[in-house]
């Protein structure tokens, strides 16, 4: 049989013959095996394929149901599918979560239980936790989602005209379009003119700016770009313990290496120099150590670190040839006294051309926290600094294969940005529901770090920033004990019984990394204050009762 006619046949989903490795021609071009046996010739191939077995032809084997009919196995089992994949762990929806939403619905059905609702503060997820949108955003992707509002006089002047600027920026004046792969221009001008603003006059250019579908799309397209390389050449990118899982998911999945550096639980949470040399060292064995991750203000714990700690880390990165990811998604999240939010770019350019012009850094915003907590729009942008050309351009063209982010989510970014200024009729209001949001939240960090630590065996540190407690709880040995016995993690014992007698629903401190012997759970700040008080007042009376249980 020639060459073409097999070619024909495979591509007709004839499986013919496997194509290893070992069968591709210098040129790109398949090489046919000489085939010996006699079965296998030119005038018979359906016979030919008969004679062959399912296993050998690449299809599933057959077996026998209890009613004594064939039934064709899987395609895709749990052996079969994508290893890499089953190492993915997300923490923040994992076994508690899948359980509370069970009790949720159990409580639904009328089934008692020692409480009335299930409290889940386990996620950043402002609106489902009580906190209001802002009127203003709100006002405008209404107007862009349906323009015949736009004749309507109860919506305020500058509202209609910030809906008519974007949708004379999309195809066909509607949201349903898609946009160019990088972001809407005019959206990706107003975020370099916010960034501007924000650093202190530091230029950036439009040009460098990427939306995305909410933070986590940019981190996770970067780090695709990062990985590469077998063995001891393999890409190994160093996150900060505890981390947000979103890391080590997507590490897992790109078949990544994970460098671990742990940020220094008696010092606030802060990073340490000495400890990312650590790391790094000992990843050098046996990776190729490529980029630093960076959460600031931090997820899950909170700090918010000093602009001498960003100056340090980004000296680091420099001298040990590292791109730095900087995930600053919760940039206006700060409230502890004497802290303030310094951007990794703002930094860097103070520093001067030796750093400025060379070290590689991509910076992450997204609409989903901060203020805003417009989680489902998934809005978001990227910021890339010194990315080498070639790189950039293959860049562009991996996103081009998600066509474009969520339109409605651009258009959010761009309110994120661009907000009311002083003088329109909606600017008032705008800044009267920010500083409300901001403030409320500042005031729940306080309590909830107040709360805490009045309980025996929960130490806390202030919550200086983002939306997050990470305490370190005491757990008695009889506990760790009967959780190893169940093959639990100690931390996610204690939060699972906390779920079945409280409803309240945290993640425990092993979801994010810890520490060897020391436990935590992160809750988030975001309930109503009312809310958080019974919450923090049921983790108290939990934890005592607890302690008392397994002592």
């Amino acid at each position: 049989m020639s060459a073409t006619r097999l070619q024909l046949l495979s591509h007709r989903n004839v499986p013919l013959l496997s194509r290893g490795p070992n069968e591709l021609l210098a040129g790109g071009g398949p090489r046919v095996r000489k085939l010996t046996s006699p079965t296998l010739s030119s005038s018979s191939p359906g016979r030919a394929l008969s004679s062959l077995s399912a296993t050998r032809r690449g299809l599933p084997k057959e077996k026998m149901s209890e009613n004594g009919v064939l039934s064709r196995a899987k395609v895709l089992t749990i052996d079969t599918m994508n290893p890499t994949v089953k190492k993915v762990e997300y923490a923040v929806r994992g076994p508690i979560v899948l359980r509370a939403v069970e009790l949720e619905r159990e409580l639904s059905e009328g089934m008692k239980k020692p409480f009335s609702e299930v409290i889940k503060a386990n996620i950043g997820d402002a609106h489902a936790m009580g906190q209001q949108p802002i009127t203003f955003f709100r006002q405008v992707l209404a107007l862009c989602s349906y323009p015949e509002l736009l004749n309507d006089s109860t919506f305020p002047e500058d509202a209609k005209s910030r809906a008519r600027r974007i949708l004379q920026s999309c195809g066909g004046n509607s949201m349903g379009s898609y946009t160019a792969s990088q972001g809407i221009d005019s959206v990706r001008q107003d975020v370099a003119c916010y960034i501007e603003r924000r650093d202190g006059g530091v230029p950036c250019d439009p040009d460098d700016i990427y939306l995305t579908t909410g933070a986590s799309d940019g981190i996770v397209t970067i780090l695709k770009l990062l990985v590469c390389g077998e063995g001891a050449t393999r890409t190994g990118v160093m996150i900060s313990i505890p981390q947000y899982p979103l890391y080590s998911a997507a590490l897992a999945e790109l078949g990544a290496v994970q460098i671990n550096y742990y940020l220094n639980e008696e010092k606030c949470w802060s990073m340490d120099i000495s400890e990312l040399q650590r790391a790094l060292d000992e990843a050098r064995r046996h990776c190729n150590p490529r980029a630093l991750c960076v959460i600031n203000p931090g997820n899950p714990t909170g700090q918010v670190q000093s602009r001498q700690c960003i100056e340090d880390v980004i000296r680091f990165a420099a001298n040990e040839r590292l791109l730095l990811m900087a995930d600053e998604v919760y940039q206006d999240n700060v409230y502890a006294e004497g802290c303030q939010f310094h951007s990794f770019k703002k930094v860097l350019f103070e520093m001067g051309p030796e750093y400025s012009d060379t070290v590689e850094l991509v910076s992450f915003h997204s609409t989903s926290k901060c203020y805003m907590g417009e989680c489902g729009f998934r809005g978001g942008y990227m910021e890339i600094i010194n990315m080498d050309d070639e790189v950039k351009a293959q860049l562009t063209k991996l996103v081009s294969v998600r066509l474009c982010p969520p339109v409605p989510g651009q258009a959010l970014m761009d309110l994120v940005v661009n907000p009311p200024q002083p003088g329109e009729p909606s600017h008032d209001n705008f800044i009267k529901e920010r500083t409300v949001t901001l403030s409320a939240l500042a005031e729940k960090a306080k309590l909830t770090e107040q709360v805490l630590n009045t309980i025996q065996g929960i130490s806390c540190n202030p919550v200086q920033g983002a939306m997050y407690s990470f305490p370190r709880i005491t757990i008695p040995e009889k506990a760790i004990q009967e959780a190893m016995d169940k093959g639990q993690e100690p931390d996610m014992f204690y939060c699972m019984k906390m779920l079945e007698e409280t409803g309240i629903c945290l993640v425990p401190g092993s979801g994010f990394g810890q520490t060897d012997g020391t436990y935590h759970f992160r809750m988030t700040i975001l309930p109503p204050t009312d809310k958080l008080t019974i919450l923090l007042n049921k983790v108290k009376e939990f934890h005592q009762k607890f302690t008392q249980q397994y002592s």
